[in-house]
């Protein structure tokens, strides 16, 4: 049986990835373009991808697969009906960014809420030693305390950070489904959540349903002094309408670890809010720490464990 990983290169070296006794034959790839998935899957019966996007096409010609392992939550690229139709299992990886996640969405919150950036920079720049006072206080800060949180998605890592708003003093509400008509106990309608929330988070996958999910009339609802965070996917927010509403002040600023096409190019909407010290941007990062790549490595592994054992 032969595995090959197409982007093994997203993982840093010292994370290992050990097939032994599970496949007889594992290659690696440093990073796969599109032209050049088909030739290094073709006689592959697993495949592991982070990243890189397995079209139906290519997953129709490669005759020998039977297992996608999705090093990711998300398996948004992997044709997923095509893989059922042709007998191919795929899994991904739950759970492993259960801490990671939540912490760098409440680094990224801190750094809004108290203009980090904007005092660290002025310090670096020598503000603080022409200061008149003792302390600086060019910039607003605010508290996280008696905040109001909205999580739209209430899956693990929603429940997680929701566990970290509350420790913060913070009122947590879960949003419902946009356009639901029925509003599940614990959960409150999607607009009315939107428009009461001093911050709102996202944490769910992007699909049809979620893409575009906030957009010019989400942020027309939002108060203006909220802030957005997203740690989720970029195609679950309309780039455009962002630049825009913090552009004209209709919210007061937004973090996100994600854009709508990684890597980020120079035409993207969100390079025109790079100097803006209410936007900031990690380059998909939220995941990365070296606890959660460990964790979702050994998760893959035996999710790749059991599959060939029951083969």
């Amino acid at each position: 049986m032969k595995a090959v990983f197409l982007d093994r290169g997203s993982f840093p070296q010292d994370i290992e990835i050990d097939l032994t006794g599970l496949v007889s034959e594992y290659v690696e790839f440093h990073n796969t373009s599109e032209d050049k998935v088909l030739q290094r899957i073709a006689e592959a019966d697993i495949v592991l991808t982070n990243k890189v996007v397995l079209s139906a096409e290519t997953v129709k010609q490669a005759h020998k697969l039977k297992l996608i392992q999705v090093m990711a939550t998300g398996t948004n690229n992997v044709p997923m009906q095509t893989c059922q139709e042709l007998g191919i299992k795929v899994q991904n990886v739950e759970g492993y960014s259960k801490i990671s996640v939540p912490e760098h969405t409440f680094a990224m919150l801190l750094a809004l809420r108290r203009n980090l950036l904007s005092y660290i920079t002025d310090v670096k720049a020598g503000d603080w030693s022409q200061s008149e006072f003792f302390c600086m206080m060019d910039y607003p800060i605010r508290d996280l305390a008696s905040s109001t949180m909205a999580i739209i998605g209430s899956g693990q890592l929603g429940q997680q950070v929701a566990i970290l708003a509350k420790a913060f003093g913070m009122q947590v509400i879960f949003a419902e489904r946009k356009q639901a008509k029925n509003i599940r106990e614990g959960y409150m309608a999607f607009e009315e959540a939107i428009q009461q929330a001093d911050i709102v988070s996202l944490h769910c996958p992007l699909t049809e349903e979620t893409r575009n999910l906030v957009s010019t009339r989400e942020f027309d609802l939002m108060p203006s002094h909220a802030l957005l965070i997203n740690m989720s996917r970029g195609g679950i927010v309309d780039e455009s309408a962002l630049v825009e509403a913090i552009q004209k002040n209709q919210i007061a600023g937004a973090a996100f670890d994600v854009s709508v096409v990684e890597p980020m190019p120079s035409s993207s909407p969100l390079n025109q809010l790079n100097q803006n010290p209410n936007f900031l941007l990690t380059p998909h990062i939220a995941w990365a720490s070296e606890g959660a790549m460990r964790e979702l490595v050994k998760l893959a592994i035996a999710h790749i464990s059991h599959f060939v054992k029951h083969q």
